[in-house]
This record gives C-alpha cells, sequence and structure tokens, in this order.
C-alpha cells in the first residue's frame, strides 16, 4: 500500500510565519513497484547462402540463448516519493522523485531519480513541471501497447525507436532520449476541457556557444583549416515535442511529434535530428479492450550551406504499427499483440529493406489489487537485414550469417506498494 504522510509540523509553521501566511496543508507519499521474472530468451541467424555454408562444413543456421533472473517484466521496478502542497486559491505545488530498481541483483536503487525527477506547479491554467520526464511520444507507446512496453511482448514500434540498425550506441538515429528526456519545461492542459488533454514539452541542450563561431573548438588555424580534433557539439541536447489528445468514456485517442538534436558541427554546418510522429488509439468495449498505434520516425541531417545532394547523408526512417487486445477473464487478464516495422535505409531503389514483424500472447492473473502472477511468450521474424530482439542476447551477425528469429518468455511476480 501507499504510505502517506501529513504532518502539520511545527518548526515549518514558524518558517512560513514571516511571510505572514497561513501553513499550508501537504503530502507525501512513498510508492514502488518490485517486480521479478525468470526469463529466458533464443535467437537463430540463417547462413546467407546455405549453399556455400554446406560446401565449407559450417552449419546454414546458428543461435544463441540465455536463461535469466530480471526485473520488470510486467511493471518496471521502482521506488518513489511524491508529494503536494495546497498553495490555496486553487494552487498547489508538487514534486516526484522516482528510481529504477533492480530487484533481481540489488545493484540499483535510490543511486539516481532517473526515472523521473520533476517539480511542478498546477491550477486551473493546467500545470507547468520542470525536470526529467517522460517524452510526449513514449507516452502514446506506454498508452497503446497492451504490454505498457515492459517484457518480452512490447510491441517493435518501442524496440525499433531504442535500437540503432547501424549497431551504433544509442536509440534510433543515435537518440538515447526517446523515453525519458533531462533538463525539460513541460506545460499540460488543465483536465476541464471536455476530454481534450495535452502537453507542450521543450529540453535544454546546456551546450556552450561560441562567439564568433570560429571560436568553437578546435577552432582555426592561422591559414583558415579547421585545427586537429573533435568539434565541440553547440546545439546537441535540444528537444521539443507536443501532445494532444481527447479521452471520454471507453474512448482514448491521442497524436504526438518531437524533434531532437542528436549531433551537430558548426565547421560543416550540418544539424542531426531524430523527427518522431505517432498516433494511437483505444476503445473498451468492456469484453475487451483494442489498442492501435502507428509511428514514423526518421533521422535526418540538415545543411545551412549549397552542399550538393548527392554529397548529402540519406535520411534514415522507420515505420511501424501495433494491434492489441486485453479481455478481463475473472481475476486475470489476456493481453495480446502484434506489430510490425519496416526501415528505408536510403540505399539505391530497389533494394529490398529491412522489415520485421511480432506476436504476442499474456495472461496476468491477480492475487490482489497490489499483487499479480504473470507469463509472456513472443516471438520476432526479421527479413532483409533487420536485427530487432525480443530481449537478451544480440544475433549472430557477420558475413555468413544474417538475424531471422528472436523468441522470448517472462514468468513473474509482481507486487506494488
Amino acid at each position: 500500500m501507499k504510505r502517506t504522510l501529513r504532518a502539520h509540523l511545527p518548526f515549518l509553521a514558524v518558517l512560513a510565519a514571516p511571510c505572514g501566511g497561513a501553513f499550508a496543508q501537504s503530502s507525501v507519499t512513498v510508492f514502488g513497484v518490485i517486480d521479478a521474472t525468470l526469463s529466458g530468451y533464443s535467437s537463430r541467424s540463417d547462413a546467407r547462402s546455405p549453399t556455400l555454408a554446406a560446401l565449407a562444413l559450417r552449419p546454414d543456421r546458428v543461435g544463441v540463448s540465455r536463461t535469466e533472473l530480471r526485473n520488470s517484466g510486467y511493471n518496471g521496478s521502482r521506488i518513489g516519493f511524491r508529494g503536494t502542497e495546497d498553495l490555496g486559491g486553487g494552487l498547489a505545488a508538487g514534486f516526484w522523485l522516482e528510481a529504477p530498481v533492480t530487484n533481481d541483483d540489488g545493484q540499483q536503487g535510490i543511486a539516481s531519480f532517473a526515472r523521473r525527477a520533476t517539480v511542478s506547479l498546477s491550477g486551473a491554467f493546467g500545470e507547468v513541471r520542470i525536470g526529467r520526464d517522460y517524452t510526449t511520444t513514449f507516452w502514446n507507446d506506454s498508452a497503446f501497447d497492451p504490454f505498457g512496453v515492459n517484457g518480452v511482448g512490447t510491441t517493435l514500434i518501442y524496440t525499433a525507436n531504442i535500437f540503432e540498425p547501424s549497431g551504433a550506441a544509442g536509440g534510433f538515429g543515435a537518440n538515447a532520449n526517446y523515453t525519458r528526456i533531462g533538463n525539460s519545461i513541460s506545460y499540460f492542459l488543465p483536465p476541464t476541457l471536455g476530454g481534450v488533454y495535452g502537453q507542450f514539452q521543450y529540453a535544454f541542450h546546456e551546450r556552450d556557444k561560441f562567439s564568433p563561431g570560429g571560436t568553437t573548438p578546435p577552432g582555426l588555424a592561422a591559414n583558415g583549416a579547421v585545427n586537429p580534433g573533435a568539434v565541440a557539439s553547440v546545439r546537441a541536447g535540444s528537444y521539443v515535442a507536443g501532445r494532444l489528445g481527447y479521452a471520454s468514456g471507453p474512448l482514448d485517442v491521442a497524436i504526438s511529434a518531437a524533434s531532437f538534436v542528436t549531433g551537430d558541427s558548426y565547421y560543416a554546418g550540418t544539424t542531426d535530428r531524430v523527427r518522431n510522429l505517432n498516433a494511437g488509439a483505444s476503445y473498451d468495449f468492456g469484453l475487451v479492450k483494442l489498442f492501435a498505434e502507428y509511428s514514423r520516425s526518421t533521422s535526418v541531417r540538415s545543411h545551412e550551406d549549397f552542399t550538393p545532394l548527392a554529397a548529402r547523408r540519406a535520411d534514415v526512417e522507420v515505420q511501424g504499427y501495433s494491434l492489441g487486445l486485453s479481455a478481463p477473464i475473472g481475476p486475470g487478464l489476456i493481453r495480446a499483440g502484434y506489430s510490425a516495422v519496416k526501415y528505408d535505409l536510403g540505399t539505391a531503389p530497389g533494394l529490398a529493406q529491412p522489415r520485421a514483424h511480432k506476436i504476442a500472447l499474456g495472461y496476468v492473473h491477480n492475487l490482489s489489487k497490489r499483487t499479480a502472477l504473470y507469463a509472456t511468450v513472443a516471438q520476432v521474424n526479421n527479413r532483409n537485414g533487420a536485427a530487432l530482439v525480443v530481449n537478451g542476447p544480440a544475433f549472430i551477425n557477420n558475413a555468413n550469417y544474417q538475424p531471422r528469429s528472436s523468441r522470448g518468455y517472462d514468468f513473474g511476480i509482481r507486487h506494488a506498494f
């Protein structure tokens, strides 16, 4: 159960007295989730040329598997503290500090509030929230996925956006902030607009800006050439996004768009961005709740000069959609989902582009309002060089073998407090 502390502390009243204001009522809630799951994963890669594999006495398919005890198969394990203070006149101040917990090995806890760390002011005008928070596009991924982007059942839309197809670090297009963004300011519409809801979000890059621009490290030599060394970024980290939706009764529908600067070079006159657009909907018929989402993410490089089109880096895009359902059965809940994604790597016309599709099925058995047992199974099939997995180890992917399928399961217990 959530522990709520309400206090009219004498020393706080003394601090408030010089301001001439009455002591406002406040509350602090301690909350969390501990989720433990036994998970298994296996991935299979097929020979790029079965004939050559046979001639070389190599197997026509290879695989890698793993079994582990992990966390967050149904809900993300966490511990948090949130509080509000009634300021009077319809105003309220609040805070939210939430830390990830790796309860499987105990190595991560309240060392950082990486899940969320915000302070806010709310009233009839809506809410202004400052700090580290979820991104607008992630809200759609989470709200319109019957698996809530947790465990092996997570849609390929989310998986593709946190995976870089080139194998480099970070998410798609080197966007490591697809799920959450720090240094942000958000404005939320008030909940009194007849079902309309929305959010605008901006995050500061917090980079140094040099004037004149030629002093940007590593600077220019006497002959005007750029000195050796990495060019300092002056815009990477900037983020702007928005979300607008409508919820009434069984219906919920929303659209979101975002743009994140992943890199820039003053001397080359380039700026790299990842642009996200997604839209989703759900409808609860009572016997079954249906979910659907469409998503498109594009990694683009813009040029400030007149660089010929042939010399520019091609845009890379991933599009996807998902369909899902959840159906209550007694004290339990059946969950199912299908999702598919397709890449456009900007290669020559006619070349087959990577694609993948996924099917997932799960069951949740509620032992109480706070404790549940769950089981989920899923499989991803890849084509034309796609390398998406349900979770766990990456594929064997080299000159001889290409990714094909990934399977996985979660069997676990979730307890909320």
